[in-house]
């Protein structure tokens, strides 16, 4: 039976329903979007989505979601993910935004659609991508390490500068992903704008930037395939620092395959564990070469 769980957000703001699908999935419904707690291969759950699924919850199945919206831990983040949507849907509803045709090209080919955040700030469709598009005065105001010439924001990761710009015009929930995009592909901006540095773990491209530094002399994979002549073994080719350019020297090691876990950021050899593989090689590109 489904049951709809009462909330403490505002009345405006629409209110889960949850339930069992027939297939014994965990799912809800926010307004006219769908969501389920869809199990994974390695065991591990993601959260699916669709959009407008207007038949009974225990009517859903797996393959009526296309959306995939990230991992979820457990039922109880799935539940605290779908309430997040309920207060973003709400919070939506009170930001005036108006939908109208516009005649207008963008850097993604012609506008299919568009939304006037304000004045000045306006969001275009198109058929393969989107993003924000600003007035000259609106672009201005941008923090100037996040600023487009043109005023085009694209809507992967750009337009994180439009809502740090402002964020009155945004949800709560965007302007979450607003910061975690800054975070993550823009820490210069991010650490000027809030007059700190990052800590490790706050940033990929700091973590990363630090692993380049922390491994610069060592031999770090760029590529790996199980070893066809030394069982259980996976072999590699390494680079010192990881570096890809044609000039870097590479050496093939050979790795217990239950110990070949790849980190975030790449794989470090350990040279009093791995050994240097000279034999013969399970890598096409080797063959034939000296030794290999």
């Amino acid at each position: 039976m489904n049951t709809v769980v009462p909330t403490c957000a505002p009345a405006s703001f629409p209110i889960p329903e949850f339930g069992r699908s027939a297939e014994g999935l965990i799912v809800a419904r926010v307004g006219d979007a769908a969501y389920a707690m869809l199990p994974k291969a390695d065991g591990r759950h993601f959260l699916g989505s669709i959009w407008r699924l207007s038949k009974p919850l225990s009517d859903w199945k797996r393959s009526d979601f296309y959306g995939h919206g990230g991992d979820v831990a457990d039922e109880a983040a799935f539940r605290a993910l779908v309430q997040e949507q309920a207060e973003h849907q709400g919070e939506k509803a009170t930001l005036g935004r108006q939908e109208f045709r516009a005649n207008a090209n963008t850097p993604w080919g012609p506008s299919q659609g568009a939304v006037r955040y304000s004045e000045g700030v306006v969001f275009h469709s198109t058929s393969g991508h989107g993003g924000f598009h600003l007035s000259a005065d609106r672009n201005a105001q941008v923090h100037r390490l996040l600023r487009d010439a043109g005023g085009w924001y694209e809507e992967d990761a750009a337009w994180a500068a439009v809502a740090t710009a402002w964020p009155d015009l945004f949800t709560g929930l965007e302007r979450r992903q607003a910061e975690e995009t800054l975070r993550h592909n823009w820490p210069d901006a991010w650490e000027a704008i809030k007059g700190r540095a990052l800590r490790p773990g706050e940033s990929r491209t700091r973590d990363g930037e630090a692993f380049a530094r922390d491994h610069a002399k060592d031999w770090v994979v760029i590529s790996a395939i199980y070893s066809d002549q030394h069982r259980g073994f996976t072999e590699v080719i390494a680079t010192c620092g990881g570096r890809r350019d044609p000039q870097s020297e590479e050496r093939r090691f050979l790795v217990p395959s239950g110990d070949y876990k790849v980190g975030a950021f790449g794989f470090v050899i350990d040279e009093a564990r791995h050994a240097v593989c000279d034999g013969p090689s399970s890598f096409i590109g080797w063959r034939g070469r000296a030794g290999g």
